[in-house]
């Protein structure tokens, strides 16, 4: 009898761990339900990649997986691919939606990040003694657009400038490197800024000004040889002690860089005195992402991530300045002395960006 009870118990116990390796084991269920893919800017990839940005997202049941993009060349993509498009500013979001089929697609801004300049301190130093720049923090100031385009169309050398005699690292055209303006968000947006400049702070917004303006625009970027198609190696090697003395970059990631702790170098932090803010936007295409715009513009956690990753929240400037209140000797929190201007129409910002690559 005890022979025929034990084998009972054991085929029992049997059938309840075949059960329980047929139902996956114990383990406790994810929270993320829906797997969405996007193609963003690479300016946030590194955001979509940090685990607690993964964590809070999979909180609010997404799994995120994301490819980069050129912002202005998302509309050339496979689009249908995708569950969203997130290019690093509003301008390219019409295009993205005519090409996906979603046009009238509601579309979010969680945050923004203004165009900067970083410069070599010694760099940085020749600026302001020359007036193209003034200094107002230990590590930032501001570069005056007007004297930098003039010295820009005369072609201008560093050995021109004053006091640049004893910095032998620069020499040649003074010149910012930026990205492809014909591909990547910020390269279109410092051609939107500098084009208003030119069109005595007008927006280029017909033919005449297109004429007015792109032989500027080619000075600009003709004098940099081969371009960037985005600001992520530029960076990269700025703050690897290699790279021009001049580079176009997204405050974002300077501010990126100073919460991490990492070593900032002789960095100065130049901010455009005329400039076009980046608000990246949220193109959803398919049903699955219809709320992940609104999710990440308004949950507490995931906009505080934004702010490590360096970017501003709409309407979180308080946010913004607390958050990198430790390093204001490299930021203007509140963008005082700026002037923010419009770009102009995607058609007439890619007919510049044509005429300045020549």
């Amino acid at each position: 009898m005890r022979r025929i009870l034990g084998i009972a118990l054991a085929v029992v116990l049997l059938c309840g761990v075949t059960a329980i390796a047929l139902a996956g084991g114990e383990k406790t269920p994810g929270t993320a339900t829906k797997t969405v893919k996007g193609v963003i800017g690479s300016e946030k990839s590194e955001y979509f990649r940090d685990p607690d940005v993964v964590k809070a997202l999979a909180d609010k049941g997404y799994t995120v997986k994301t490819e980069t993009s050129g912002s202005w060349a998302m509309d050339q993509l496979a689009l249908k691919e995708f569950d969203f498009a997130f290019p690093g500013s509003s301008e390219p979001a019409p295009e993205i939606e005519a090409a996906a089929g979603v046009k009238g697609a509601q579309t979010t801004r969680p945050f923004f990040s203004p165009l900067v300049v970083i410069a070599r301190a010694n760099a940085a130093r020749v600026l302001a003694d020359n007036g193209l720049a003034k200094m107002t923090g230990k590590n930032w100031g501001t570069l005056l657009m007007g004297p930098y385009l003039r010295a820009a169309d005369e072609k201008r050398t560093w050995q021109q400038l004053s006091g640049s005699a004893a910095h032998p690292e620069l020499g040649g055209t003074v010149f910012i490197k930026t990205t492809d303006p014909a591909t990547s968000n910020s390269g279109a947006l410092f051609l939107a800024a500098t084009s208003n400049v030119a069109n005595g702070n007008n927006v280029v917004s017909d033919q005449a000004g297109i004429d007015r303006t792109a032989p500027l625009m080619q000075k600009l970027i003709s004098v940099q040889g081969a371009l960037e198609p985005s600001t992520d190696d530029p960076f990269r090697a700025f703050i690897s002690g290699s790279g021009e003395p001049l580079i176009l970059a997204y405050e974002s990631q300077v501010a990126a860089l100073l919460q991490q702790g990492r070593a900032p170098g002789d960095m100065v932090v130049l901010y455009p005195d005329t400039t076009v803010n980046s608000p990246h936007t949220f193109v959803p295409i398919s049903q699955n992402a219809e709320e992940l715009g609104n999710l990440l513009a308004n949950d507490p956690k995931l906009r505080e991530l934004a702010v490590r990753h360096g970017f501003r929240p709409q309407n979180g400037v308080p946010e913004f300045t607390a958050a990198t209140a430790a390093h204001a000797a490299y930021l203007n929190p509140e963008l005082t002395g700026i002037r923010q201007v419009s770009a102009p129409t995607v058609k007439i910002l890619m007919a510049l960006a044509e005429r300045a690559k020549g």
